[in-house]
């Protein structure tokens, strides 16, 4: 049985950034204020202020009841850095402010909110007695700050969640306009071909049947099945012209907006605008574009994607590459190379078959990650159909 593979070690979230990195500068101050202790003392002062740094870590990776758990426990850190070593120590409440703000339940956030004052005003009466005017006024401030910036937080964290809830129910309503765009299509085609179908098979059979017992009568069904294969193929054509095609610098200016979003540059090159390439040429592109970089985003690591558009007299030429993890190790080209995701390629190249297109996947040359060009004829297209018109 083959062993699940394990998810490689991350300090802290991705989406972060570089934020919770900074914060642990801040981890020197307490270390500072133990710095006089010795022994035992010293010791467990530097033991407590490694497992705070833990819990700080494991409040970025978790949620629900152990999320609550690490934090109750870095408050008890808090409380005993403050009545054991020194008051000052009291500073740290910044950390555990910004993960109080997290808290989208009304209630568990009142009373994290309650037990970070508690702990927070016991150090303050320790010190409080031995400052001066000045040291007063110089940390009321921040004490005052510090403890008020879980409604702020809070207060960004709803908004974020609320532009996210808005972005999901925006692709929401794209998927259902294009759900009900498809069954439209449907109900079009159904009941506009479905009769003209029927009636092409029953004549096909008649004419079967004729061949040999009467072939003047089988020439003139012939003739009435091609009248009616082209008037069905005008009707398929009146059916596409009503369908709004997305043009591939549409599409660019989408994918642009995706990969910017995921932290991942974006370069053009080439001509976008592809005069003259028909509707549905411009459709299929679109779609593969919309595809490799749903791909990039998702599965190749990339921090980088350059997009490159060509067209000659014979055909027009689209390349996406990155420089992800590439492709899988001994399937250079394959379907199923990059990065895994054999399914998206194969749907690639089922709708490049329909204007008899072709894609090819190879490794990104001297640069790290991998490459598909995508290629379709222009000029065969366009004289079939010229010839089933």
């Amino acid at each position: 049985m083959a062993m699940a593979s394990r998810k490689p070690f991350t300090l802290f979230p991705k989406k972060y950034g570089l934020f919770p990195y900074m914060w642990l500068i801040y981890i020197a101050l307490p270390v500072f204020n133990i710095r006089n202790e010795t022994g035992l003392k010293l010791f467990l002062g530097y033991a407590m202020i490694a497992l705070f740094v833990v819990t700080y870590r494991q409040l970025y990776m978790v949620t629900g009841k152990a999320f609550s758990c690490w934090l109750a426990l870095q408050m008890t850190l808090i409380v005993l850095l403050c009545v054991f070593y020194n008051p000052y120590n009291l500073y740290m409440g910044f950390f555990t402010a910004n993960f109080i703000g997290w808290y989208t339940d009304h209630r568990k956030f009142n009373m994290a909110m309650i037990a970070f004052a508690a702990i927070e005003l016991i150090p303050l009466f320790l010190v409080v007695r031995s400052m001066s005017l000045n040291d007063f006024v110089f940390t009321l401030p921040f004490f005052t700050i510090m403890v008020a910036s879980p409604f702020g937080i809070r207060s960004m964290v709803r908004r974020q969640s609320l532009e996210q809830e808005l972005d999901q129910a925006h692709q929401q309503i794209k998927e259902l306009v294009k759900r009900e765009e498809r069954m439209r299509i449907a109900r079009d085609l159904h009941d506009t071909l479905g009769h003209t179908l029927s009636l092409i098979t029953l004549k096909s059979q008649l004419v079967e049947k004729l061949a040999l017992k009467d072939p003047e009568r089988a020439r003139a069904e012939a003739q009435e099945i091609q009248r009616t294969s082209r008037a069905a193929l005008r009707q398929v054509r009146e059916l596409v012209s009503d369908m709004r095609a997305v043009t591939v610098a549409e599409e660019l200016a989408e994918a642009g907006e995706i990969l910017r979003t995921a932290d991942i540059s974006f370069d053009i090159e080439g001509d976008t605008v592809l005069e003259d390439v028909s509707d549905l040429t411009q459709n299929i592109l679109s779609l593969c574009i919309k595809e490799a970089v749903t791909n990039i985003v998702k599965h190749s690591g990339a921090s980088r994607c350059i997009i490159t558009l060509g067209r000659t007299d014979a055909d027009v030429r689209v390349s996406i590459q990155d420089n992800g993890i590439g492709l899988a190790p001994g399937l250079p080209g394959s379907a199923t190379a990059t990065h895994g995701h054999g399914n998206g390629l194969k749907g690639m190249a089922e709708r490049l078959s329909l204007i008899e297109g072709s894609l090819t996947l190879s490794p990104a040359g001297e640069r790290k990650g991998a490459k598909l060009q995508v290629s379709v004829p222009l000029v065969v297209k366009e004289q079939k159909e010229g010839e089933s018109a």
